[in-house]
């Protein structure tokens, strides 16, 4: 994964093009025409830049403005004064975001005096961030069940397993404490055995809540740098987030037990205890990828199996307590 996030974290300024054409703002159309003549333009010209006597960025032109002007108006009355620029400090992600914010075509790239280095181009990032997204989807669905695609691709079936094996230990250690659990509500789940028909529905929302909540975070942390502050504003938005969909299954699911069975009380035990699971889930999905970050261990390849492990045992705890206590 190193090399995946460098893509995204290199700097810009190693990309860019040095084929731009700077036009002076006290230059006519009609001298900008001939300059442009003269000294040729690069591979592929969208705007031109226009600078002031000391080279510094003042203005962009368009194509399409300085061949629809007349030969005599100035370039700097016919320029865009606002112009937007990519400090030549920026990274590929620092850039992605103003091709994503301002729609352009192309930026130029200036140092501290605003003076052009170069320009950055949306073609020039196309192939580059397409490759990193297809390389990220496939290696993100593999480590985020517990291995990297690069160790076991061409492992022998015994260094396979090695790599393998340890991390379903810790879905065969979560399903053990479930089941020592659910031993534990023997006398609920033979009360209520509606109960214990939507247990496994339960489980597979609470998991998929988790999956979702985790996805996100380890893709936000590709490129994030994590912080108390971008916790708890993740935290806020992702727990409001939950509750929604949470409130949502779990009033269908209740709905769905009501008409079933007819038992009220049985299915606001339900409709809650999804509700709870799906939050907390939730929270979970944030919270593992954060903490395994902040502790450098490989995210995704940890991430994965230790958050469904929690959400699983979390989930009996939640639905079966809830129904001991209610019912």
């Amino acid at each position: 994964m190193k090399e995946n996030k460098t893509t995204y974290q290199q700097p810009v300024i190693d990309l860019v093009r040095k084929d731009f054409t700077a036009l002076n703002r006290n230059l006519t159309v009609d001298e900008a025409l001939s300059k442009i003549r003269r000294e040729g333009v690069g591979e592929r010209i969208v705007y031109f830049y226009v600078v002031d006597d000391e080279e510094k960025l003042v203005g962009v032109l368009p194509t399409r403005r300085i061949l629809t002007a007349r030969p005599d108006q100035k370039i700097e009355d016919i320029m865009v004064k606002n112009v937007a620029s990519i400090h030549k400090n920026a990274t590929v992600y620092d850039a992605c975001e103003f091709f994503v914010m301002y729609k352009f075509l192309a930026f130029p790239v200036v140092d501290e005096e605003r003076k052009i280095i170069g320009i950055v181009d949306v073609n020039l990032f196309t192939d580059e961030l397409l490759d990193f997204s297809e390389r990220q989807k496939v290696s993100d669905v593999f480590e985020s069940i517990g291995f990297q695609i690069s160790k076991v691709k061409n492992a022998t079936p015994l260094k396979a397993w090695q790599i393998r094996f340890p991390w379903l230990l810790a879905t065969i250690t979560s399903g053990t404490i479930c089941a020592i659990l659910a031993g534990m509500f023997e006398a609920t789940l033979a009360e209520s055995l509606v109960i214990a028909f939507f247990l496994t529905l339960v489980l597979g929302l609470g998991e998929s809540m988790s999956i979702q909540s985790m996805t996100l975070t380890i893709q936000t942390l590709h490129t994030a740098q994590p912080s108390l502050k971008w916790y708890w504003k993740s935290f806020l938005k992702e727990s409001q987030t939950a509750l929604l969909i949470g409130g949502s299954s779990g009033l269908l699911v209740a709905l769905i037990a009501f008409v079933w069975k007819g038992d009220v009380v049985t299915s606001v035990v339900i409709g809650t205890s999804i509700l709870l699971v799906q939050l907390f889930a939730a929270v979970l999905g944030l919270s593992v990828p954060a903490l395994l970050h902040s502790t450098e261990l490989d995210l995704k390849v940890s991430a994965g199996p230790i958050t469904l492990a929690l959400t699983d045992i979390f989930t009996i705890l939640f639905y079966m307590g809830i129904a001991t206590i209610v019912l």
